[in-house]
């Protein structure tokens, strides 16, 4: 058997002019959680990350707590990259105006937004300018790259949620709704285990945050 672990990046700049970036708080979380490996004796044999700068400042802020070096050791995999839920909001919202959350409205709001926006991209009601079919096939091959690791190694990807989502989603053989429904419940930061051989691959844990469930860090469990 061989290991990997799914990471949702840190808190992003959810709200302002470029949501790509982490925040101070995400900037924590990501250190934290490599602490508390680095304490645990946890080490990982490869390290992939998504393009996309909150990908790779997580991945960084990880290294940092591990006190390991991180920008020379890492495999960017452009397969595991989010989608673009700002296209898929846009376009839903130009399709049900009457839905689309009004100025002010709360990350919770935009969020039930999304998810319906997500259920008719997949459904075809809406044409974002990646494909549903396009996304399922990359995290397919994102997934197969990750797989391809030797027998008794440990690999860290660093994603998002979306990409996550749909990726367990595959594992588990879940429907469009499961993509949807996963990708509103993961943490920033949230750690999901998984255990693979040639014929298999197994979900250990899902969407667990040990770095910030202890006194004094719970403020810190974010979903954005």
């Amino acid at each position: 058997m061989a290991e990997f672990i799914l990471v949702r990046h840190g808190q992003a700049s959810f709200g302002a002019d470029d949501y790509d970036n982490l925040s101070d708080t995400g900037w924590q979380q990501s250190r934290w959680l490599g602490e508390y490996w680095r304490d645990k004796g946890i080490r990982f044999d490869r390290l992939l990350c998504g393009n996309l700068t909150r990908h790779r400042q997580t991945l960084d802020g990880i290294c940092e707590g591990l006190e390991i070096p991180g920008e020379n050791t890492r495999s960017v995999l452009t397969q595991l990259n989010e989608f673009d839920f700002l296209a898929v909001a846009k376009h839903y919202s130009e399709l049900y105006p009457d839905r689309a959350p009004g100025a002010g409205a709360s990350r919770a709001d935009f969020y039930r937004f999304l998810k319906k926006g997500m259920l008719a991209w997949a459904a075809g009601e809406i044409s974002p300018p990646e494909t549903w079919s396009h996304f399922e096939a990359r995290i397919a091959d994102a997934l197969k790259n990750i797989c391809d690791s030797p027998k008794g190694s440990r690999t860290l990807v660093v994603s998002s949620g979306g990409a996550i989502a749909m990726m367990l989603t595959q594992i588990l053989g879940g429907s469009i709704s499961t993509v949807a429904n996963l990708n509103m419940q993961i943490q920033n930061t949230a750690v999901s285990r998984l255990f693979f051989s040639a014929e298999n691959i197994s979900l250990h844990s899902f969407n667990h945050v040990p770095h910030l469930d202890r006194d004094g860090r719970h403020e810190h469990i974010t979903y954005s």
